[in-house]
């Protein structure tokens, strides 16, 4: 896709900061970094979102983002580790073309990527409960 960045990035159309690569997926640094290091993971084929990417392109960028995720702990010898997804805008995406972040952290780096949720009543739980299993069936 022409009118996709990350596609343009794949390609090499357009310079990105490669961290890392192999046959199916590309790794490089986000250009507005939440920490140092902060690495974006794509598919080489074009995938919009998590309902979108293949099985085998998944797995690909899967374990691509592992391997980064090791690279990175390496070089930056953080705390702990963000590995997130965002599928679709009301979910954070921004680029719509499938990426894993991977984002060192430090303690205390006072980035925010949490939520305090209260816990759920057991009956919402057997609720949603009941739906994944009439849809699963």
């Amino acid at each position: 896709m022409s009118d996709c960045v990350f596609c343009e990035i794949v390609a090499g159309r357009v310079r990105a900061f490669r961290v890392l690569e192999d046959e199916c997926a590309v790794a490089f640094l986000d250009i507005r970094p939440a920490a140092p290091g902060h690495t974006l993971v794509v598919p080489r084929v074009h995938a919009r979102d998590i309902w979108d990417i293949s099985d085998d392109s998944h797995a690909g960028v899967a374990s691509l983002t592992r391997r980064v995720a090791l690279l990175l702990k390496d070089v930056f010898e953080p705390d702990g580790v963000n590995v997130r997804l965002n599928s679709g805008a009301a979910a954070g995406q921004d680029v719509f073309h499938f990426h894993a972040h991977v984002i060192p952290r430090r303690h205390d780096d006072g980035l925010r990527l949490t939520w305090s949720s209260p816990l759920a009543p057991v009956a919402e739980l057997e609720q949603a409960m009941r739906r994944i299993t009439e849809r699963r069936e």
